[in-house]
């Protein structure tokens, strides 16, 4: 098993301890030099985030392909806004001008003020994986069928859709903890994208998921989403990451954003938001910042020097997740930093461990 990479491009260089509200400006500057920099330092992809307010990610992901030359793109997607067959058409098209740089992370939701910003009004959480699930059996038939085929299902209707241009390779990335959310992802994720919890936590969801898709004769990867704060020795990294604690509560105390009895909308924030009553998790899961967000998204880190977070990694790895999705609260100078003193040394690690595993096999 391989292990891959996925850095963040966020729009600009900032994070919850510049902003208590996050901020969606574009930096175009920024952009360019964090899609340069995530692929000088060896990512496989970046993660290009949706949300009603954002940037338009496939856009900005055509932009950030048109000035690499390998880097990856996970071009996060929201179902509900775009007709899939326009949708199948514009992923495709990406996907060949970049040379087949591309995946897509199907975000079924958000909570329900975000969501009718956009136009998506009285939908209830299970209506909206069911579309999810629709969305991508017609993605999936644009991109796969060579003749023009009819579709009439509970939220879509197509008669003779047809796609002239076709993906080269173009995984679908799914997450999700509620049991709707697990039965999608069984049919349909090439890789099931994790929220970073305990070692326990993430080794029961991937069995779950792993069992889900083998109910369809799938077996799919796994993403796990972190924050690593890095230092040359574990005291300074442990004193950073207290640090960074400290201005995010500064930061939401001064806009007047809570730091307790937060009530997330969806199940994974909420199982999330348990693990986070403790700070510190199996030695290096720090829960810090999503204790105080709400565990609003990635908030959930590895702390330590280089060689230990190398090595927390690889426990992840060893109970089966062949992706990390990595970001830190300097973005672009994590992102240098992890290119330079965290990812050649899993890669390092991974490679030893797969060269024993043939010694003892053979």
């Amino acid at each position: 098993m391989t292990v891959k990479f996925i850095g963040y491009i966020g729009f600009n260089d900032t994070s919850e301890i510049h902003n208590a509200a996050r901020s969606r400006a574009l930096d175009r500057a920024y952009v360019d030099a964090a899609a340069i920099a995530q692929e000088q330092g060896g990512f496989d992809r970046v993660l290009i985030p949706f949300g009603s307010a954002s940037p338009e990610s496939q856009i900005v992901a055509a932009h950030a392909a048109a000035i690499t030359s390998r880097l990856g793109f996970l071009v996060a997607h929201r179902p509900g806004f775009t007709q899939p067959t326009l949708a199948a058409r514009q992923l495709a098209t990406l996907d060949q001008l970049s040379g087949g740089r591309v995946a897509v992370h199907i975000i079924t939701g958000g909570a329900d003020e975000e969501m009718a910003r956009d136009g998506d009004v009285n939908t209830l959480k299970a209506e909206r994986y069911l579309r999810s699930d629709e969305y991508i059996q017609v993605l999936r038939r644009e991109w796969s069928e060579a003749q023009p085929f009819d579709h009439a299902g509970r939220f879509y209707e197509a008669r003779g859709a047809f796609s002239a241009i076709k993906p080269d390779n173009l995984p679908v990335f799914f997450g999700g903890s509620s049991p709707e959310a697990i039965e999608v992802a069984g049919r349909h994720a090439d890789v099931y994208a994790l929220w970073g919890e305990t070692l326990d936590q993430v080794g029961e969801a991937v069995r779950t998921v792993r069992h889900a898709a083998a109910q369809h004769g799938r077996s799919p990867g796994f993403s796990l989403s972190l924050r690593p704060v890095i230092a040359d020795t574990e005291e300074a990294a442990w004193k950073k990451a207290d640090a960074i604690v400290e201005q995010v509560r500064a930061n939401r105390e001064a806009a007047g954003l809570p730091i307790t009895d937060h009530r997330p909308p969806n199940a994974g924030s909420l199982r999330l938001l348990e693990t986070a009553q403790s700070q510190r998790r199996d030695t290096r899961l720090w829960t810090g910042v999503a204790q105080l967000t709400g565990a609003a998204g990635n908030s959930t880190g590895l702390v330590g020097t280089p060689e230990q977070v190398a090595d927390a990694l690889l426990e992840y790895y060893d109970i089966g997740i062949d992706h990390f999705l990595i970001r830190g609260f300097e973005p672009l100078a994590d992102s240098i930093d992890y290119g330079r003193e965290l990812i050649p040394l899993v890669r390092e690690k991974v490679a030893r461990r797969e060269e024993q595993k043939i010694a003892l096999a053979s």
